[in-house]
């Protein structure tokens, strides 16, 4: 898959069948239109091309910080793997989101990236104010000599699957099974091992701190779960992580940790890869270091039971 990322990198294929969106997490939804996207493109033998933005438009255009299911590096992956021939990364600004939508298909879809067919949700929006819907979308493709496809809304239990549902299902329940469930796959963090305070080593729990690859990425509610764990070496262990403050130990700090099941050894600077399995319970205080042992031990029982199940 070719990756341009930045005005830079892009270059013109009048071949391409694409579609255009953030597609931060590349969700079920969005693989029903990726799916349709590389089917058209074989039947026309173009370029199945996913435009993508950066930094998130909402965080440019409103101001809010947007949490990221996805980074950019993640989501290529996830493109690649799905077989996409080309990933395109605008960088998304104010003059950007200033161009009319008309002038966005112009100069940029047909001028700068290149369109033979596109396809689209049925909530597409572009271009200034996102006074761009479908039927102007088909009245620029009949001007420029390209067709448009329309892609139903896609659900998952009878709700429409969305980002910002994913987003809000992680961030004010912790329900990473339900996430999942949407996503596709479990949810995922990547992080680099950062040396910690040793409070888990002390009551015979150690954990890996994690310093996040990307800020911006999203961290589920502060809680307990179940996770997966990917080392450097390729091989997955078992694990249990903790998101929040110790307020055991009246930290004010939220950190993200996790403790590897049957494993011993310095991962210090490493990255590891954490996938979310369960949620186990909140954020607790306990009233001393010995009564947390207690609940990590019965939490352990738990987590492994899980990490079995799913393997």
């Amino acid at each position: 898959m070719r990756r341009e990322i930045g005005w830079d990198d892009i270059e013109r294929d009048d071949r391409s069948v694409l579609t255009v969106g953030t597609f931060d997490g590349v969700h079920r939804g969005h693989r029903a239109i990726i799916d349709h996207l590389r089917s058209r493109a074989r039947e026309h033998e173009g370029r199945s091309t996913l435009i993508s933005f950066d930094p998130h438009p909402r965080s440019v255009v409103h101001g809010q910080e947007v949490p990221l299911l996805t980074t950019v590096e993640e989501r290529a992956a996830l493109l690649e793997e799905l077989g996409l021939d080309r990933f395109v990364v605008i960088p998304f600004s104010m003059d950007f989101a200033r161009l009319s939508p008309v002038d966005y298909v112009e100069e940029v879809l047909v001028d700068r990236i290149g369109v033979h067919e596109i396809t689209v949700g049925y909530d597409h929006r572009f271009g200034r104010n996102r006074e761009g819907d479908v039927d102007l979308l088909r009245e620029c493709g009949e001007r420029h000599g390209f067709a448009v496809d329309v892609i139903p809304p896609q659900k998952v239990d009878r709700d429409v699957v969305s980002s910002r549902g994913i987003r809000d299902t992680l961030l004010s329940a912790g329900d990473v099974e339900r996430a999942a469930e949407q996503l596709g796959r479990p949810y995922q963090l990547e992080g680099t091992v950062a040396r910690g305070e040793g409070r888990g080593r002390q009551i015979g729990y150690p954990t890996a701190n994690l310093a996040l690859e990307d800020p911006r990425k999203l961290v589920p509610k502060r809680g307990v779960c179940a996770t997966r764990v990917r080392l450097p070496t390729g091989e997955t262990r078992g694990g249990m992580m903790n998101i929040g403050r110790r307020p055991t130990f009246d930290e004010m700090e939220v950190t993200v940790e996790v403790h590897l099941f049957d494993f011993e050894g310095d991962l210090y600077g490493e990255t590891l890869s954490v996938q979310f399995l369960q949620r186990l319970r909140d954020e607790q205080k306990f009233d001393s270091p010995d009564d947390l042992a207690m609940q990590l031990s019965e939490d352990e029982r738990h987590c492994r039971t899980i990490v079995e199940e799913v393997d």
